[in-house]
């Protein structure tokens, strides 16, 4: 029984460990996508800006 108790205490700790440590990792993760993302919107945003300034130059 004592086994049981020191595996399951064991696991729990190693368990707190790994998602203290992953946090970071899913921050960066987390900033990578919004970069992306925000990289992606400016460049359709841009490019359909451009598009519509150039319709109101033909007309």
């Amino acid at each position: 029984m004592d086994v049981l108790v020191t595996l399951m205490v064991w696991s729990v700790s190693q368990a707190a460990s790994l998602l203290t440590e992953s946090r970071q990792l899913v921050g960066l993760a987390a900033a990578v996508l919004a970069a992306i993302l925000a990289a992606q919107l400016g460049w359709h945003g841009t490019d359909r800006l451009i598009a519509w300034r150039s319709r109101t130059d033909e007309d």
